[in-house]
């Protein structure tokens, strides 16, 4: 691997100290008791069923003269998740407002629900004007959860529910942005605890962010270039290795498919390499690749229009692994790890690729392609052949793949396909965490006879039936023996509307999966 910048230049690029997806978000820790401390609002809880406040909530409640009984009382606040009510405190306490919010059933309480309720009361308050925000840390002491984890659940959450796109809207937000949180411990030391975690959930916060900027940007304005430049960006400020391979330079690695798909388009295509070395001494490396198509109009075999503006975010995979890249090296794993995106946009046009070329992938397959919407395939075929190539392994891929995921498994989990068990496993456990569900899908021979061409090595559609296996049987043929992972985040990729730390638009899906499985890595 080349440890440098830009098309075959290389070298060490300079540190900025804050980069553009950093939250504009002041984190306090304060010791304390939350009914006295200076905010626009409070933020307390309740686990439902509970008749009667306790801990925290109990002593606001005092302070408030039992109003947030009475809500319990008259079936105002039943302590549902994400249930959020509002009681003015008329001077009772200092803040302006007190904010209960539901926990729902304890025996159910997850991190990843205390995260989606962060998300939840911050867009709350922020529709309130509170820009000062002070809470406790929701779920201490039940569940067994550690009040560091629980710490950083909250500032994941708080910085994800409250992300807005607003670059290319002139008219000025009706509400503020919310300033500041203060997360109110009364115990000294456990306050002290919570500064690992606080730190932690920014990071991962703050790349999650980054990767939506990347997918809500429009395509004229996130063409394969300003992806590049992108990377750059990020390789600048973290003291990344970056190469950006060009045209000459794929043709020269033979990457027919990846060309293939460019040919459509007048954007010249990109293949970034993007590397942190954690441990200089081992000459291990993990890779992530990301499928980059910076948008996908189906080339020749043309989609339909409508909807086809969210196609300005099948490069999700790539936003995830730059972001990913940016959130590792601010945490600094003894680990090495090496980012690959190809880049490119799927265009129809008189040099386009039609259905029924054949193109000769970078390890010497030759695919008949058969439906020039399947693109991304192809360009992760010579990605992952360019990352076995580099020594990376294990390798994982994420990718807006396939609708047929998306049909499978809906909006709430992720597919998950790969050769190896283990590395399976561990990202199951990495996306838990992350709040990021995978679910592993079968990878049965009789799918890769689908594949099967009568005229090249492989067709790169299988069909209708069991499309995103026969996909991910595409992608294994250029791993070879490698231990790998696909990650098809077609359904996942976008939100509808805002739900917890999710919020309508991009969701940054894969981001904090790859970093805890990078995390976990260097652990082992």
């Amino acid at each position: 691997m080349v440890w440098g910048l830009g098309v075959d230049k290389w070298r060490i690029v300079g540190h900025i100290d804050r980069m553009s997806e950093e939250a504009n978000l002041n984190i306090v820790i304060k010791v304390g008791d939350i009914s006295s401390i200076e905010a626009d609002a409070v933020v307390v809880n309740l686990f439902e069923g509970v008749e009667r406040p306790g801990g925290a909530t109990a002593v606001v409640d005092k302070a408030l003269d039992g109003a947030i009984t009475k809500l319990i009382e008259h079936g105002e606040m039943k302590g549902k998740l994400n249930e959020v009510a509002i009681v003015h405190s008329l001077g009772r306490v200092p803040a302006r407002i007190v904010a209960v919010a539901g926990l729902g059933k304890q025996k159910e309480l997850t991190p990843d629900k205390v995260r989606g309720l962060a998300g939840e009361f911050c867009r709350v308050l922020r529709r309130l004007n509170c820009r000062r925000i002070a809470t406790i840390v929701h779920g201490a002491g039940a569940g067994g959860f550690e009040p560091d984890a629980l710490a950083q659940m909250i500032v994941e959450g708080s910085i994800l529910g409250l992300y807005r796109f607003r670059k290319h809207i002139s008219k000025e937000p009706e509400n503020h942005d919310v300033e500041e949180l203060i997360i109110v411990e009364r115990d000294k030391a456990k306050a002290e605890a919570l500064d690992k975690g606080v730190g932690r959930g920014r990071i991962l916060a703050e790349a999650t962010n980054l990767a939506r900027n990347l997918v809500n940007e429009p395509a004229n304005m996130m063409t394969p270039s300003d992806l590049a430049k992108a990377a750059e960006q990020v390789a600048e400020t973290y003291r990344l290795g970056l190469v950006v391979l060009d045209r000459e330079r794929m043709e020269k690695e033979g990457m027919g498919a990846l060309l293939g798909v460019a040919r459509g388009s007048c954007q010249p295509p990109k293949l970034i390499v993007i590397s942190y070395k954690g441990d200089k001494g081992s000459p291990d490396t993990l890779g992530l690749v990301g499928k980059g198509i910076t948008f996908d109009s189906g080339g020749i075999s043309l989609k339909p229009s409508d909807n086809m503006w969210e196609m300005k975010g099948d490069m999700s995979g790539a936003a995830a692994v730059l972001a990913a890249m940016s959130a590792i090296a601010r945490l600094k794993p003894k680990i090495n790890v090496s980012g690959v995106v190809p880049a490119t946009e799927n265009l129809p046009s008189g040099d386009a690729t039609k259905p029924g070329d054949i193109l000769r992938a970078m390890n010497g397959k030759t695919i008949e392609v058969v439906n020039t919407d399947a693109e991304g395939r192809l360009i992760l075929a010579d990605a992952l052949g360019y990352a076995v190539k580099q020594g990376l392994s294990p390798v994982i891929d994420v990718a807006t793949l396939t609708g047929a995921c998306h049909v499978a498994l809906g909006s709430f989990r992720s597919g998950l396909f790969g050769n190896n068990q283990e590395l399976m496993n561990k990202l199951v456990e990495a996306g838990t965490g992350a709040g990021e569900r995978l679910w592993q899908m079968p990878m049965d021979e009789e799918y890769k006879e689908l594949n099967k061409s009568d005229v090249a090595d492989i067709k790169n559609s299988g069909g209708r039936w069991g499309g995103a296996i026969t996909a991910a049987q595409f992608l294994s043929e250029f791993v070879g023996d490698k231990p790998w992972a696909h990650i098809d985040i077609a359904g996942t990729f976008m939100a509808d509307k805002d739900r917890g730390y999710l919020v309508k638009g991009a969701t940054g899906v894969g981001v904090r999966t790859l970093v805890n499985l990078a995390l976990a890595f260097s652990k082992n």
